[in-house]
């Protein structure tokens, strides 16, 4: 079946999943593989559970003609996406980055909704299947569609953008990440620029911090939105206060407005920077603009402070790189409270960079003046320091430890890599 016979079907039946686990009724059910599920097998009891149709590519699995056959089930959907988007024709803001793309994408969505009926990308799901479900999400209502884009090897920014065909782009940072799969930090550079590449191919326009000379550097030649903190910006903006809570100064045609936030880090500056100008191009009004910023919650273990009866808590471990680690401890270190406690986790992923990179956080702590410091994880439980740390080789053995050696009236910082579950122990300090 080609892409405009099975996309009248998706306008009758416009719920797509890929979970036979859940099957909202009437949906069209596609059938992924994985290294480790074949979804051809799952096609029947999608339809049982309540698909209207299943998308197949084995054809040994048709029973009847609820089942669509297709040469590959991936690049289907990802077509699909493509021509879904191309036909509502709404302008797609596209936000990549080494650190801070949720966040920002996020904050970007609360900010245009104050004005738009807007679509954006759900939780992180900003690969080569969750870009394409962010498409088919949007219908004819929507007005404006904001899609986060991930990666961790070459090319795959450049094959997300020809799936979602965005109109803007923002590339956040980049800084060291992925780098087993990257291969190095000119190999993050080169991936992340695919965005900037294809917006130059399409003379489409990019948000940037123009305080930032590599991002300057790789987006010559495109149109620019700038933010920063200088006034010749299109959005100037000054850091007021990262006491507590983020604020950000910023300069809008009626003067300065306070944008509070609910952030902690002052490396969450450009973030909500990136939002207010966004807004500011769409045209929302700058008091709105604000409400959306400052009633912003962040959540999934993201820049959240937590206060509780026994501890004062930065939780920042749903992800973290060298450089989002060694900028989260910049700005613990700059918090003027007492009795600071590191908890870190390893950070995955870093290839032939891994020693090195975890010994340069060690390096950093070892200057700073923290109460304690607990380390997660085998790549740092095999660093070197001069002055005594807790080191764990996993989480479950810091969590016996806690339980017997409880921490109390302590100002934390928890940052690691998702695959550390630093979370585990959250509990066990609230």
């Amino acid at each position: 079946m080609n892409i405009e016979s099975l996309y009248a079907i998706f306008l009758d039946h416009p719920v797509i999943t890929t979970d036979s686990r859940n099957i909202p009724v009437n949906s069209i059910f596609f059938a992924l593989k994985g290294e480790t599920f074949n979804g051809n097998t799952f096609a029947g009891e999608a339809l049982v559970k309540g698909a209207a149709f299943a998308v197949i590519d084995e054809p040994e699995f048709a029973l009847n003609d609820r089942f669509i056959v297709v040469d590959n089930v991936l690049l289907c959907l990802q077509q699909m996406a493509r021509y879904h988007r191309d036909q509502l024709g709404l302008p797609v803001i596209a936000i990549t980055g080494t650190n801070g793309k949720t966040t920002t994408k996020e904050l970007v969505a609360a900010v245009l909704s104050k004005k738009f009926k807007v679509n954006f990308t759900q939780g992180n799901l900003n690969n080569h299947i969750g870009v394409p479900l962010t498409l088919l999400s949007m219908t004819k209502e929507t007005e404006i569609g904001v899609v986060e884009m991930g990666a961790n090897h070459p090319g795959e920014i450049n094959a997300l953008c020809q799936i979602a065909n965005p109109d803007f782009g923002m590339i956040t940072n980049i800084g060291k990440a992925h780098l087993e799969g990257f291969g190095s930090f000119e190999g993050v550079i080169r991936t992340k620029s695919e965005l900037y590449h294809f917006l130059k191919g399409k003379k489409a326009k990019c948000f940037i911090n123009a305080d930032n000379a590599l991002l300057v550097e790789q987006a010559k030649g495109i149109e620019k939105v700038t933010y920063g903190n200088s006034t010749d910006y299109y959005l100037a903006g000054e850091l007021a206060s990262t006491e507590s809570y983020l604020v950000v100064k910023a300069l809008f045609a009626s003067g300065w407005l306070y944008l509070k936030s609910k952030l902690v880090g002052d490396y969450n500056f450009e973030n909500l920077l990136a939002a207010a100008c966004v807004g500011k191009y769409f045209e929302v009004d700058p008091l709105k603009i604000q409400a959306a910023l400052a009633n912003y919650n962040p959540s999934n273990n993201r820049s959240q402070l937590i206060n509780t009866d026994k501890n004062t808590i930065i939780m920042d471990a749903y992800n973290a790189n060298p450089t989002s680690m060694m900028a989260a401890l910049v700005n613990f270190a700059t918090i003027k409270k007492d009795q600071k406690c590191l908890i870190l986790g390893d950070m995955l992923e870093l290839g032939e960079a891994s020693e090195a990179e975890h010994q340069n956080i060690v390096d950093y702590i070892e200057n700073q003046n923290f109460t304690d410091v607990f380390l997660v994880g085998p790549l740092f439980k095999d660093t070197k320091d001069r002055t005594e740390k807790k080191k764990f080789e996993q989480v479950e053995l810091l969590s016996n430890y806690l339980q017997t050696q409880p921490i109390e009236n302590k100002f934390i910082l928890i940052k690691g890599s998702r695959g550390i579950h630093l979370e585990k122990i959250l509990d066990l300090l609230t």
